[in-house]
């Protein structure tokens, strides 16, 4: 039996490919859906030996998963190992009572629904497919099947956006009143079609960034909202139950966990070793159909490399991290200097010093981490 207990699912699918979108994704071959899905469960069979018994948490992303033909969702989610927390990603357009039956009956108790905004012209730009009704309805559909975990994602920065556009996204995503909220800021990549018929607009939109996410703040957690993570809210104390309702399997990664991802393009991180499956959907189901593993680069994380990235994701979080454990990628004397400015503080548990930033210093974020990375 193996030590993983996080693993990713790629679905790669969509109805269309926003202009903003850098994931890896295929549109429509609804005529694949079938060979693909058994590939993943061929490629889940030869990796099962590095699974724990059970998972932790199993995450079904994209693409679109929610797309996939509704008998091949099913197929998968059968396969999947049993895990505590089991989320699936879906437009809110692909949100119908069968489909919300479909995932209870598949054992998913967390779903992930990408709103991005309540606003019909900046879903227009951002050319999503679903309007605003559709992501109430989605919710609204979620809840009478039984999902008492559901995250938004919202995105702001968006070309024409406002701040009082940003302000009535938030109003209408909490009176919905997920457990969870993730809200980004939106990156275009240079030389997409989105970055040429939106760039004079992105550059302005990326000078009020700042405000934008100081509005985010301010606003969920005034809801009530933990700010966790750099760009997610969870209720603040939970439920009834007595749930932590941040994002565990996204937790796995800032904590800098090994987990397995399996489908085309995914990455898995396992005992020192990165492996990055080719995005490829041909590659990908012809290696498998052979039962072979499908074609990867290898990266082998040094310890360096390691306490880097550890230090660079758990600063996003709201809680200490370990010096112990990160302690060669820090500059001291950086480090000194940004406590002296207010920005990280130290403290100790009793088995040790401690690192986190302030509230003034994880607005400013990446900045404060780069500086006081060694060299």
């Amino acid at each position: 039996m193996g030590h993983v207990r996080h693993l990713y699912v790629h679905l790669p699918f969509c109805a269309h490919r926003c202009g903003y979108c850098d994931f890896v994704t295929v549109v429509g071959r609804a005529e694949q859906h079938g060979s693909y899905v058994g590939a993943l469960l061929t490629e889940l069979e030869l990796e099962r030996d590095v699974l724990a018994d059970p998972l932790e948490t199993v995450f079904v992303g994209g693409g679109t998963p929610t797309f996939t033909d509704p008998a091949e969702l099913a197929r998968l989610l059968e396969g999947l190992p049993a895990a505590e927390e089991v989320t699936v990603e879906a437009n809110p357009e692909t949100v119908t009572p069968e489909l919300a039956r479909l995932l209870r009956a598949g054992a998913v108790n967390r779903v992930s629904l990408g709103a991005q905004s309540f606003q019909a012209h900046l879903l227009d730009v951002l050319e999503r497919r679903a309007s605003p009704d559709d992501v109430r309805r989605a919710v609204h559909t979620l809840r009478d099947a039984g999902f008492d975990n559901v995250s938004l994602d919202l995105i702001y920065g968006i070309p024409g956006q406002s701040a009082s556009d940003l302000d009535r996204d938030l109003a209408e995503a909490l009176a919905l009143e997920p457990e969870h909220l993730s809200c980004y800021e939106l990156e275009a990549k240079p030389g997409t079609r989105f970055t040429h018929a939106h760039g004079a607009e992105l550059e302005r939109q990326a000078e009020a960034m700042e405000g934008y996410f100081e509005q985010v703040v301010v606003t969920l957690a005034d809801a009530g909202y933990r700010w966790y993570e750099t760009a997610n809210f969870c209720l603040q104390a939970g439920d009834a139950e007595g749930r932590d309702l941040r994002a565990r399997h996204n937790l796995g990664y800032w904590h800098g966990r090994d987990y397995l991802g399996i489908g085309m393009g995914a990455v898995s991180t396992i005992s020192g070793e990165r492996r990055r499956n080719a995005p490829s959907l041909g590659r990908y189901v012809a290696a498998l159909s052979a039962g072979r593993r499908p074609p990867s680069e290898i990266e082998i994380i040094d310890d360096e490399t390691h306490e880097r990235e550890k230090l660079l994701l758990g600063l996003r979080l709201d809680e200490p991290l370990a010096i112990a454990d990160v302690g060669g990628a820090l500059d001291r004397e950086a480090l000194a200097r940004m406590v002296a400015g207010g920005l990280v503080q130290l403290s100790s548990n009793g088995r040790g010093e401690e690192i986190s930033l302030t509230r003034r210093g994880r607005f400013l974020g990446g900045g404060v981490t780069s500086e006081i990375i060694s060299a």
